[in-house]
């Protein structure tokens, strides 16, 4: 067996510690926030506080700015805090303000991004897996052509600057079991194709979360968290994709792909949570 220097050692039993301590307080602080829960109910006040929750977020972006931590960091982190306390209180994941405050607070005046009104017809709006059927006669060749144009328009300036070459030769699927579909891509010629064969990782998710995922309205993190998204296959292929996405700078995107991705999914969100309500 190799020996390890004194000094690495010494090192990882430091951040064995940490990791300890870290675990020690999400301990504490789920049983404060069970205390919180109790004592909301004691004093007649909503279990839900939206305002709150971007408070932390804001205070948590703040302190990772002074302390130098990667962009995003904190949020992360914070986000699985925020919707750990939430199923603590029995309060809904799938409406989780801390996810919605991922995304850029709208201005008022008719701002592009303003969150779109929900309404009771939106009750009898399928539920995804209803279109599968549908779907289902749509050429592959329509489809790939589709996700190609997607992919590339939300991708582009990575595409550009060279970072998407860890997918040179490799081949990444995406499936959306409740609309039956399921891709594959890889990189060819400078440009994200799609292939065909097996995928060496996936990732898997409703098609409301994944456009949740896309419109940055959710977070990965708190979404593999809450399982409902999956990462199979080769886990480091998978998550250094995921980690692409995670750095890539949300206003750098196309303005008209953003608003279509925030309205697109906005209107899912709320088309299912009514579908649920309604059943």
């Amino acid at each position: 067996m190799e020996q390890v220097p004194i000094a690495v050692s010494l090192l990882r039993r430091g951040i064995d510690g940490l990791d300890d301590a870290l675990l020690l307080l999400v301990a504490g602080r789920r049983r404060l926030v069970a205390g919180l829960a109790s004592a909301k109910r004691r004093g007649g006040l909503p279990a839900s506080d939206p305002e709150r929750e971007r408070a932390v977020l804001a205070r948590g972006d703040g302190l990772a700015r002074r302390l130098g931590l990667p962009a995003g960091l904190a949020r992360r982190q914070l986000s699985l805090l925020i919707a750990d306390g939430r199923a603590l209180q029995g309060i809904d994941a799938h409406t989780s303000t801390a996810s919605h405050a991922l995304f850029p607070t709208p201005r008022p005046g008719g701002d592009p991004m303003t969150p779109l009104p929900t309404h009771p017809a939106l009750r009898w709006f399928p539920p995804p897996r209803r279109w599968a059927p549908l779907l289902r006669r749509v050429p592959q060749a329509w489809q790939r052509r589709l996700l190609e144009h997607a992919v590339g328009q939300l991708l582009d300036k990575p595409l550009r600057a060279g970072d998407l070459g860890f997918l040179q030769g490799r081949r990444i699927g995406i499936e959306v079991p409740d609309l039956g579909l399921a891709w594959v891509l890889g990189l060819e010629d400078g440009r994200l194709r799609a292939l065909g064969g097996q995928p060496e990782a996936s990732v898997r998710g409703s098609a409301t979360d994944l456009l949740l995922l896309a419109s940055r309205l959710e977070d990965a993190d708190t979404l593999f968290f809450q399982r409902r998204l999956e990462l199979t296959g080769d886990t480091e292929l998978g998550l250094t994709a995921r980690n692409l996405l995670d750095r890539l700078p949300w206003e750098e995107v196309p303005l008209a792909v953003r608003i279509v991705l925030h309205r697109g999914a906005l209107a899912a969100s709320a088309a299912r949570e009514a579908w649920r309500a309604s059943r």
